[in-house]
């Protein structure tokens, strides 16, 4: 009688897959920067429609600081780049972080 063939076992491996989390690009507040400025930053780099935009930068001076876009870690901090080379030439010391 022939004999069957013994079956190979893998072993079990667990995949795990791990996202990663977002971040927060913050605007701060300073006595400086122009609202027309922040505006204008917030629709021509984050994308904003105008409404947006205006609602977000008076967030920002009322509040001192506003959440202006949640996304991976690299994009965040070329937002943050970003922001810092379009305002420092302009002599703003618009903060994001």
């Amino acid at each position: 009688m022939p004999k069957s063939p013994t079956p190979v076992l893998e072993p079990e491996v667990e995949e795990t897959t791990e996202v990663a989390r977002p971040w927060r690009v913050v605007l701060h507040n300073d006595e400086v920067t122009t609202m027309e400025f922040v505006v204008w930053l917030l629709v021509s780099l984050f994308g904003k429609s105008y409404t947006d935009a205006v609602g977000l930068m008076l967030a920002v001076h009322h509040s001192g600081s506003a959440t202006v876009a949640v996304c991976a870690q690299e994009r965040a901090e070329l937002y943050v780049e970003q922001v810092h080379s379009l305002a420092r030439p302009r002599g703003f010391p618009l903060a994001a972080s």
